[in-house]
């Protein structure tokens, strides 16, 4: 149950799209002076060594920021993603890669704060040191991260970002995706829900779109990446996608423009695409 670990997968090209959603939202409630909470239901290690043996294993950042980080062509957003990338490594030499929280973190302002959960024991522990220094600020739980949302839900100041990322190692993590939500949306209806999925040919991955999509929601986008076309054989992960739940409106317009990017220079022999679509409430 608790075998995952994302260092084998930091920095790759389901990271590059999840991140660069993530700090185009929290850029956008900065843009107000009143503070958001952000609650992480899998918050994982908070930053990953690419030279890690668990990083190097499979290389998978090769393919995401590692075909980015010295490009000059980079669209808008993705620049300001490197850009925020580039902080861990000042030498220019691309080693530290930063989770989800740690980019919350980045752009957190003093009286915003995040809330982290995770229940791997080695990852919590690895949590607990990337934010030795972080104060009060940053509240971390060895808890499972759908019963936090419960706990924690509604945010004091009525403005925040759940991100919801689990493994999808065990077939109910699709179910509690959705119940989660379901639940979270009862609590907290107007806030900003990103939930990370796998772009697989299992019909449980297939069914979680459909039952996201129907969700009573004042509004949604959902962007998905691939950077290869499905295996023959139905086996493999062949890209991932992001639902946002009451996305900002600036977010469909920054996504039309890099996805494109993203689909050509990620993309393996040519094969890279992506989708992008958005309802209204």
């Amino acid at each position: 149950m608790l075998s995952y670990r994302h260092a084998f997968h930091a920095g790759n090209h389901a990271d590059i799209l999840k991140h660069l959603i993530l700090v185009e939202i929290l850029d956008y409630l900065n843009q107000k002076d009143k503070p958001w909470w952000y609650v992480d239901t899998h918050a994982g290690a908070g930053a990953y060594a690419l030279d890690s043996v668990y990083a190097r294993k499979n290389a998978e950042f090769d393919g995401g920021i590692g075909a980015l980080w010295q490009r000059t062509d980079l669209p808008p957003a993705l620049k300001r993603l490197v850009e925020r990338i580039r902080l861990l490594n000042p030498d220019g030499q691309l080693k530290l890669y930063p989770g989800s929280p740690h980019f919350a973190w980045q752009l957190a302002r003093p009286a915003d704060k995040l809330w982290l959960y995770e229940l791997h024991s080695t990852d919590q522990g690895l949590l607990q040191q990337t934010f030795a220094d972080a104060g009060k600020q940053i509240h971390i739980e060895a808890r499972d991260g759908f019963a936090g949302l419960t706990a924690v839900l509604p945010p004091q100041p009525r403005r925040g970002l759940v991100l919801i990322d689990p493994s999808y190692e065990l077939k109910e993590d699709y179910r509690r995706v959705v119940d989660g939500l379901q639940d979270g949306l009862k609590r907290f209806a107007t806030g900003t829900y990103a939930v990370w999925h796998p772009l697989l040919q299992r019909p449980e991955a297939l069914l979680l779109q459909e039952r996201l999509r129907k969700l009573p929601t004042q509004g949604w986008l959902h962007a998905t990446l691939s950077v290869h076309t499905p295996n023959k054989d139905g086996f493999g992960m062949h890209g991932s996608g992001i639902f946002v739940i009451n996305p900002p409106w600036t977010l469909y317009a920054t996504l039309k423009e890099t996805l494109p990017y993203l689909a050509r220079v990620l993309g393996q022999n040519g094969q890279g695409s992506y989708t992008l679509e958005r309802q209204a409430g």
